[in-house]
Parts: structure tokens; sequence; C-alpha cells
């Protein structure tokens, strides 16, 4: 396969497959951030949220597994080498939970949406996209790593289970598995989410797209030729790869990001059809346009500063038990709970027109 297709669309083709299924997930399995939260806040239904759970437990166990087979060399991906700032994580997460809110969607969202023929949603794509960039490498790059600085270290895997390797000698493996495998059953204990076979089965079926872009990116640095990263699905910087490639194609190549976001939108389009969604929407209300751009533009640079989203920090750094995982989460859901009240009571400074 590399010697047809070369290292760059092979892995743009890994990120394809696995992008398709997160698509199918959130049209047809509802996969999705925003709703689970909201959910859990103003419905008192937990089941999309016990779907995350079972996401993060099985990319875990999957990831884990990986590792104990020498599938996964997880110590120089980006949530492991990177040492952990703990205030970009917060503040990061904080602002990328609010401006989903605001917004109505996260970047995977805001895909999923657009794939089923929501016109609004690309606008959230291309704004986030933008601020994204603007922050990771534009001009507001240098006052991100003045504020936020993060290092390079190897020596230390920035990972619970590699930090439990190191105290108690047991494997990382082991304690991966114990911990997702722990997660899954929490998740199914729920006699109402058990009765719900399917949500399971999507649940299950992100978790096995994570780790399907750990094992194929993976297998492409070793055995290919060209310097590939390893990595998995994220929807914050990827979004901005693949504005910069459908502008530049004839110069750049294709990628593992790329291959991602045209994934989801394939994915999100099959799924719309298959159940009679897909219909062309636009936004009708200036108002409603104006909170959907101010959200997509704290999104962006909230995702890097925490060095990932809902999907990159929330299961991808989650599968490797990253430190940043569980505290960007539950910053991103602390900014998501504070965006949907502003919403529900009332946003005063998006009110006049």
């Amino acid at each position: 396969m590399l010697e047809l297709l070369g290292d760059a669309n092979t892995v743009a083709l890994i990120g394809l497959v696995g992008g398709i299924v997160l698509g199918l997930a959130a049209r047809i399995g509802r996969f999705c951030t925003l709703g689970a939260i909201e959910d859990y806040l103003y419905a008192n239904d937990d089941q999309r949220l016990r779907m995350w759970a079972v996401a993060i437990g099985v990319a875990i166990v999957g990831s884990h597994t990986a590792i104990a087979l020498g599938w996964l060399d997880p110590v120089g991906t980006t949530y492991l080498a990177q040492t952990w700032n703990p205030i970009g994580s917060i503040v990061g997460g904080l602002m990328f939970g609010y401006g989903m809110a605001i917004s109505g969607n996260c970047g995977y969202g805001a895909l999923a949406r657009l794939g089923g023929g929501d016109l609004r949603s690309f606008v959230i794509v291309v704004i986030m996209a933008l601020s994204a960039y603007a922050v990771m490498s534009g001009p507001l790059a240098y006052l991100r790593v003045w504020l936020f600085p993060i290092e390079m270290d190897l020596s230390a895997p920035q990972s619970v289970s590699f930090l439990a390797e190191r105290l108690t000698s047991v494997p990382a493996w082991i304690h991966g598995l114990i911990v997702g495998a722990a997660l899954v059953v929490f998740a199914v204990a729920n006699d109402r989410f058990r009765s719900t076979p399917s949500q399971i089965l999507w649940g299950a079926a992100v978790g096995v797209a994570i780790v399907s872009g750990w094992l194929g990116t993976s297998w492409v640095a070793e055995h290919g030729f060209d310097a590939e990263t390893v990595q998995t699905h994220t929807f914050a910087a990827p979004l901005g790869d693949t504005l910069l490639y459908v502008m530049t194609a004839s110069g750049t190549s294709l990628s593992f990001a790329v291959g991602s976001v045209a994934g989801v939108l394939i994915g999100a389009l099959l799924g719309s059809w298959s159940k009679g969604h897909f219909r062309w929407e636009a936004c009708e209300d200036p108002r409603e346009l104006k909170r959907q751009m101010l959200g997509a533009a704290i999104m962006g640079p909230g995702a890097i500063i925490a060095v990932g989203c809902s999907v990159g920090q929330g299961i991808s750094a989650f599968s490797l038990l990253a430190y940043s995982a569980p505290i960007t989460f539950a910053a991103i859901f602390a900014g998501a709970a504070l965006g949907l009240k502003q919403l529900v009571s009332g946003l005063s400074f998006l009110a006049e027109r």
C-alpha cells in the first residue's frame, strides 16, 4: 500500500475511514458533546454521557492493548511528549466549552451538521479554523507561548498509566486495561442504557475510530519512508489544515487531518441521507449568526491552548490516559454549562441587532 499510495495518501485514507465512522456516529448514533451535556443538565438524562464513557473506555482499552503488543509507541505523541500545563488545560477547556455552547456545536459537531446540509455550520467551521490557526501559528502564537508555555519531555510520558508504571513497576498497559474496562462497565451498568444497544454500539464505534488512527499512523510511521506523525482524530487545527489544503493542494500533500475532516463530512452526509434528515438550512436571524460566529472564534483558540478539543482531549488524549484529559474535559463541561445557562437566561450582549 505504501509503495502504491505513498505515506501521505495512506495516512489520509486512514483518517478518511475513521472520519466516516465518526460522521455516521454523529448523524445516526446522535453522538454529540454538547448534546450529551445539555441532556444531562436540562433533561436529567445521562444516556449520551454514558455513550462518551463507552467511547473513552473502548479507546483506552484498544490503545493500551496496542501498546502491549508493540503496535503503538505513544511516548512521542502530542499528548504525552509535551509537559502538561494545567492552567492551559483549564483556561483552554473553559474557553472551548463556552464557545461550543454559544455557537451550538463543537468543531466535530459542526462538521456533522454541515454534512447534513446545515450551512450555518459552515460559518462555524471556517471561523473556528481561522481563529485556531491565528493562535497556533499566526500572530497570536507568540502570546500563547508566553502565557501557556509547553516544553517537550520524552523522559517522562505525561500519562497516568505510565506514572503508575513508574510507581508500581506494573506495565502501563495493564493499568490502562483496568481503567478502560472499568469505564465501560460503569456505563453499561445502567439498565436503561443497556436497553438501547445502538447507543452502546455507536459509542464503541467512536472508540474504535480513535484507536484506528493511532494504529494506522503508527504503522505508516514505522514502515513508511517519510517522517509521518503518530496521531488520531481531533477537530481544531485539522479544520485549518483542511482549509489550507483546499487552497494550496497543488503545492502541498494530503494528510491525516484532511482525510479525517473529509471523512466526517462524508459519513455525516451518508448518515443524514439514510435517516431522511438531509435538508439545506441557513441562518435567518442575524443575532443567531452573531452568536455562532462569536462562539466559533472562542472555540478555536480554546482548543489550541488546551491542546485539543472535545474529541482531541475528551477521547484521543483520554485513550492514552494523558494527565490533561480529565482536567480539560471537566473544564469543557464547566464552560459549556456556563454558556448554556446564559443561553437559557438570555445573552444581553448579543440581543441587539
